[in-house]
């Protein structure tokens, strides 16, 4: 057992399910125009005004006719034209044909389209190939949504699947949950901005740059504080200020065993603790708890550590806080492994992978190597977590391992 690999710490499950459970959806409603609504949550069920499409309309470029009428004959002839936007104002007859496009409205008396490959066409007499029967290649009134219908559900987070539904039924303002706003900063004495030059034992600060853009992606309004160095009394105002502004307060760092990692020791002052230490690896220094009226996630310092339970853990707490109850967790599923897996006995191991379909089609995958904390270039080459079981041990090239596909929110 490695030096981090500590007996009695809480499970993945058991952290993640008390997290979920003490957390509550925010009630703030507020009204937003569709334009502004991408990544919002409904906070009101979409119900439909109009029948979608309004009026029966072709499938696709040919003519529209009676069915009958080829009973008999193989000839029509054509009386007029129906285009999308320009409807044919008359009525089809027993004899005649009108020309009709994609999307265009069914002439009165019309109950069939014939597509244009399979016609003759002499000036105005149109031979036919086929016998249709009744009702072909016309989408009916109501064919997609039908008027009164609940198309969107209270709780549904609105992504570019959702918004063209919304513009098709003619609905331009909705009821949503305000966003969850989430301050967020990094501690150390040792991080400096990018593009300062590094003094011995210095190091850039990137945590921050990859909190803020899964933060959005999350559906966030984020506050970035920046850079905290390790002063207690600078560290608390920090923390006090955030848990003001903000419903949820991230830190990355400080929240370790070191002397300079006062975090923890503060937040016992000023809030609440409910739990630090899982046994999770990377991310096994991960504290959650409250700071006044807001949640507080001491993320851990090294980068892959930050990221991962950021992804695993806050992730699905910031949907709940946002109302989102539409949300799904990552995709897992069983995949050969290709290569071997290091690892011990003692928690649950996230470790980056190459997942790839062979010519079977069955799942494999491969490490992308240097699996350490602060190697943050395995996220990049990774388009999966292989999940190792806690008790699991070495994994040998062969055996079948969980693999989670990760979300939109990495990409």
């Amino acid at each position: 057992m490695g030096c981090c690999d500590v007996p009695g710490l809480m499970t993945v499950e058991t952290a993640l399910n008390n997290i979920m459970t003490q957390v509550s959806p925010l009630t703030t409603i507020t009204t937003v125009a569709l334009a502004d609504a991408m990544g919002m949550v409904l906070a009101e069920d979409i119900l439909s005004p109009i029948n979608v499409p309004p009026f029966a309309n072709s499938a696709m470029d040919g003519y529209a006719l009676r069915a009958a009428d080829l009973e008999h004959t193989n000839t029509l002839t054509m009386v007029g034209k129906s285009f999308a936007g320009i409807p044919f104002t008359g009525t089809c007859e027993a004899g005649q044909c009108v020309r009709i496009m994609t999307g265009a409205e069914i002439p009165v008396g019309a109950d069939v389209v014939i597509m244009q490959e399979e016609t003759q066409v002499e000036g105005d007499n149109i031979q036919f190939n086929i016998k249709p029967k009744a009702n072909d290649n016309i989408r009916p009134i109501g064919d997609d949504v039908h008027c009164g219908e609940t198309v969107l559900v209270k709780g549904t987070r609105l992504t570019a699947r959702e918004m063209p539904l919304l513009a098709s039924l003619g609905i331009a303002t909705f009821a949503v949950y305000r966003r969850p706003k989430v301050a967020f900063f990094s501690t150390g004495d040792e991080l400096r901005p990018v593009g300062e030059t590094l003094a011995a034992g210095q190091i850039y600060d990137s945590n921050r740059y990859g909190i803020k853009a899964l933060l959005e992606k999350f559906g966030c309004d984020v506050l970035d504080l920046g850079i905290i160095p390790d002063c207690p009394e600078k560290l608390r105002q920090a923390l006090l200020t955030a848990s003001t502004d903000a419903d949820v307060v991230i830190t990355s760092g400080g929240v370790s065993v070191g002397e300079a990692d006062y975090t923890k020791d503060i937040l016992d002052q000023e809030g609440q603790i409910g739990f630090w230490k899982i046994a999770m690896k990377p991310g096994k220094p991960f504290a959650f708890g409250t700071i006044n009226n807001a949640w507080f996630c001491g993320l851990p310092g090294n980068p892959v550590s930050a990221m991962l339970t950021l992804y695993q853990l806050v992730q699905p707490m910031l949907a709940k806080l946002a109302g989102h109850s539409q949300y799904q967790p990552p995709v897992r599923l069983q995949a050969k492994a290709t290569s071997m897996f290091k690892k011990r006995p003692g928690r649950t191991d996230f470790q980056r992978g190459i997942y790839s379909i062979n010519c079977d089609g069955q799942f494999e995958v491969a490490t992308t190597g240097n699996q350490g904390s602060g190697a943050f270039s395995s996220m990049h080459h990774a388009n999966c977590f292989v999940v190792l079981e806690q008790d699991r041990g070495r994994v040998e090239a062969g055996e079948l391992v969980t693999i989670e596909m990760f979300n939109h929110t990495m990409y």
